[in-house]
């Protein structure tokens, strides 16, 4: 009997994210970012008199955060990126090795009648 919680679940398909599921992710992003600069305001409030420097920058921290934090979450849906691609390459096509040559040529020398290929001539 298999627990809920250790089975471990592949994904076999390039296809996005539900909608649903990006939705909730965006959310919980900007939900953190608040928290964060709701402690940064806090922080300001509580050292101002404490380290002046510290406050100065927590509170620049809770004027800009909500700024970052709205680009990020509204920054729209996962890239398609990860998409398998759907272009197949040509099947390699194995080398043909030369035939033997007739009249006990001795193995590994060539006959005076093969010709080889000529190199490939580069553009001018």
């Amino acid at each position: 009997m298999r627990k809920q919680g250790s089975t471990e679940v592949f994904r076999i398909t390039g296809a996005r994210r539900g909608l649903d599921e990006d939705v909730r992710g965006r959310q919980r992003r900007y939900v953190i970012s608040m928290l964060v600069r709701t402690l940064a305001v806090i922080l300001a409030v509580a050292l101002w008199n404490v380290e002046r420097y510290v406050a100065i920058g927590c509170l620049v921290l809770g004027v800009l955060l909500p700024y970052v934090a709205v680009v990020i979450a509204n920054g729209g849906r996962e890239n398609a990126g990860s998409l398998p691609s759907t272009h197949l390459p040509p099947p390699a096509r194995p080398m043909i090795a030369p035939a033997p040559v007739p009249g006990g040529a001795e193995s590994g020398a060539r006959s005076a009648d093969f010709e080889q290929p000529a190199p490939p001539r580069g553009r001018s």
